[in-house]
C-alpha cells in the first residue's frame, strides 16, 4: 500500500493501493464509533479486483491472462471514445467536455468534499484525483494529443488502471458540492457518473444492487423492492386501516382515478419501511381536498430510478414508464414524493433523455405541500411540534434542483424550535448514502458509510442540536428523502443514538401531520413511546 500516493500508482501499485487508517478519521461531538474494516478473503483477492482501498463495490473479475487484461482495456477505450461523440452521448457531452478541458488543479473541490475530509484527507479521495486519471487517459490514448505525456503527465494504461478507475467512480456520492464550489464550474461528480455509465453500458460492469436488484428487478416486476401491483395495493390498504385507527381520521388512498389533477409517485420503499410516510401524504392530500391518485401500473407506483446513478439507458426506460402511466390516467401533473433521486431522475434528467411529446408536467412534493400549508387548508397547531427540529437537505432536490425555501417555510411555520444545520441549503452535505450506497451492504460498504461518507452529516446534526444533546430532550431530524432516511436510520441504530440522544427521524409530511389539530396527538414517535 502507498503512503505518498501519486497518480501514476493507479497503474503500478501491487495489491491494495490504499488503506484508510481509522485513527485518521475525525471524531464527532456525538458518540459515533468507527467500524473496523473486514479484510478481504484470500478467495476474494484471487478472483476479484479488490485493489483500490478497503472497499469493493464492483467485484470486477480478476483477469486470468494477458488476453483478458487487454480485452478489459480495449473495451474501456472503446466506451471512452463513444462518451465523447454526440451520437452516443448527446445528453451530457457539452458538460463532460467542459469539465475535461478546464480544471486548474486548484483543489477547491477537495475542500468542499465530505469524503476527502472524513477520510483523514486521504489523497485518493480528492474529487480531482479520479478526474485527472480519466482526463490523462483521454488526452493520451483517445484524443492522442501531441506531447500529451509531457503536457499533462504520463498515466500508464493497463487493466489495473481501468479496474481502479471503475472503483474510484464509486467513491463519490455524486452530491456535486465540488461542482458548486469550483470557480470555473468543473463537475467532478459528473465525471464520476460518466465513468460509471461507461462501465455499465460498454463493459457490463455495475453494482448488482443498482442493476440486477434495482433497475432490472423494477422493469421485471414493477418495483425495485420486488413488490407487484397487487402487493402494493394490499399494503396501502393495510396502511390506511392502521393509520385510520392511529390518527382518528378515516384514510382512503385512491388508485387509478382517471382525470385526477395529480398522480402522486412514492418511493415504494416507504410502503415497506416507513408506512407512516404513505399515510401522512394520503391524510394531507385528503384533508386539503386535492384531486389526486396513485397508479397501480407496474413501475408507476415506484418512483425509484436507480439508473440515474449509473446508466442513461436504464434511466430513460424507467422514466418513460412513469410518464406513460400519467398520460394513460390523464392527470395534469406528476407530484414526486419524498425521494431525492426520484426528483432528479424524473425532472432535470428526464428532460434530457425523454422526448418532449412523452413528457408530463412534474412537480416536487415540497412545492405542493408548501401550497397546502401556506394556503391554510389544514388546521395546524405548531405547539404540537414543541421539540427541537432540524432539516436535512437532500442533495438531489436542494443543490441539484434549487428547491430550497418551500420546505423551510413549512418547517418554520409548524416547528417553533426549528434550527438550521451548519452548511445548510445548497451548501449542505450528503447524508452519506447518496448515489446508490444506501442500499449496498457488502465488502465493507456499510463500514465505509459509517466511517467516512455518513460522518459529516452526523457532525451537522450534532452541531444543530449541540445545546440539547443527551437523552433529556426529544429531537427530530426532518429528512424528506427515502434514501437519506435509510442512511440516517443506520447511523442512529449502529451507534445507539436513539437512546443516547433521544433522536427521532422522519420526513416532512410526518411533521405536518403531527401538527394537525384534528389528528390524534403523537403521530411522531420518539424512543420509548408506543407505536
Amino acid at each position: 500500500m502507498k503512503d505518498n500516493l501519486q497518480l501514476k500508482d493507479v497503474s503500478t501499485a501491487e495489491g491494495q493501493m490504499v488503506s484508510i487508517d481509522l485513527k485518521d478519521i475525525p471524531e464527532l461531538p456525538v458518540d459515533m464509533h468507527t467500524m473496523p474494516w473486514k479484510p478481504f478473503t484470500d478467495e476474494q483477492k484471487q478472483n476479484t479486483a479488490c485493489i483500490l482501498d478497503d472497499v469493493c463495490v464492483l467485484n470486477i473479475p480478476m483477469p486470468k491472462n494477458k488476453e483478458e487484461e487487454e480485452e478489459l482495456v480495449n473495451k474501456f477505450l472503446n466506451g471512452m471514445r463513444k462518451l465523447f461523440t454526440k451520437e452516443n452521448n448527446w445528453t451530457f457531452l457539452p458538460m463532460l467536455e467542459t469539465s475535461m478541458d478546464y480544471c486548474a488543479q486548484c483543489n477547491s473541490c477537495s475542500e468542499a468534499c465530505h469524503l476527502y475530509e472524513m477520510s483523514g484527507r486521504n489523497e485518493m479521495y480528492r474529487p480531482n484525483f479520479r478526474s485527472e486519471i480519466f482526463r490523462r487517459i483521454y488526452k493520451q490514448y483517445v484524443k492522442k494529443e501531441p506531447l500529451a505525456k509531457w503536457r499533462y503527465g504520463d498515466i500508464g494504461l493497463n487493466w489495473k488502471t481501468v479496474a481502479r478507475l471503475g472503483e474510484l467512480a464509486y467513491r463519490c456520492n455524486l452530491c456535486r458540492r465540488c461542482a458548486q464550489t469550483c470557480p470555473i464550474g468543473v463537475d467532478n461528480a459528473l465525471l464520476a457518473r460518466e465513468i460509471r455509465k461507461l462501465f455499465s453500458q460498454e463493459l457490463g460492469i455495475y453494482p448488482r444492487e443498482l442493476h440486477e436488484k434495482g433497475t432490472i428487478n423494477q422493469m421485471k416486476c414493477g418495483s425495485s423492492t420486488g413488490m407487484t401491483p397487487e402487493v402494493v395495493k394490499e399494503n396501502v390498504e393495510f396502511i390506511d386501516e392502521d393509520y385510520t385507527e392511529i390518527t382518528g381520521i378515516g384514510i382512503h388512498t385512491p388508485f387509478d382515478v382517471q382525470g385526477a389533477d395529480i398522480m402522486l409517485l412514492h418511493n415504494a420503499g416507504e410502503v415497506m419501511a416507513w408506512p407512516e410516510n404513505i399515510a401522512a401524504f394520503s391524510l394531507i392530500f385528503q384533508e386539503a381536498g386535492l384531486s389526486w391518485t396513485l397508479s397501480s401500473k407496474a413501475l408507476a407506483y415506484d418512483g425509484v430510478n436507480y439508473g440515474v446513478f449509473y446508466d442513461d439507458a436504464q434511466t430513460a426506460r424507467i422514466a418513460l414508464q412513469h410518464m406513460m402511466a400519467a398520460k394513460e390516467l390523464g392527470v395534469k401533473k406528476i407530484v414526486i414524493g419524498e425521494c431525492g433521486h426520484a426528483h432528479k431522475a424524473l425532472t432535470v434528467i428526464a428532460d434530457r433523455v425523454i422526448p418532449f411529446e412523452y413528457q408530463v408536467p412534474r412537480e416536487s412534493c415540497y412545492v405542493t405541500l408548501h401550497d397546502i400549508v401556506m394556503s391554510g387548508r389544514l388546521k395546524l397547531d405548531p405547539s404540537r411540534n414543541n421539540f427541537p427540529v432540524t432539516l436535512h437537505d437532500p442533495c438531489n432536490i436542494v443543490r441539484l434542483m434549487g428547491i430550497v425555501e418551500p420546505q423551510r417555510e413549512i418547517v418554520r411555520k409548524i416547528a417553533p424550535l426549528f434550527r438550521e444545520m451548519p452548511c445548510h441549503g445548497v451548501d449542505n452535505y450528503c447524508c452519506g448514502g447518496g448515489s446508490g450506497f444506501a442500499i449496498m451492504t457488502r465488502n465493507n460498504i456499510e463500514q465505509w458509510r459509517g466511517n467516512i461518507s455518513g460522518r459529516k452529516k452526523m457532525w451537522q446534526i450534532s452541531e444543530a442540536f449541540k445545546d440539547c444533546l443527551g437523552p433529556e430532550t426529544r429531537k427530530y431530524i426532518c429528512a424528506p428523502c427515502s434514501n437519506c432516511k435509510g442512511q440516517i436510520r443506520e447511523v442512529l441504530e449502529h451507534n445507539d443514538l436513539y437512546t443516547k440522544n433521544n433522536f427521532a427521524y422522519g420526513g416532512l409530511v410526518e411533521l405536518i401531520v403531527n401538527a394537525m389539530v384534528n389528528v390524534n396527538p403523537g403521530f411522531i414517535k420518539f424512543e420509548g413511546e408506543e407505536e
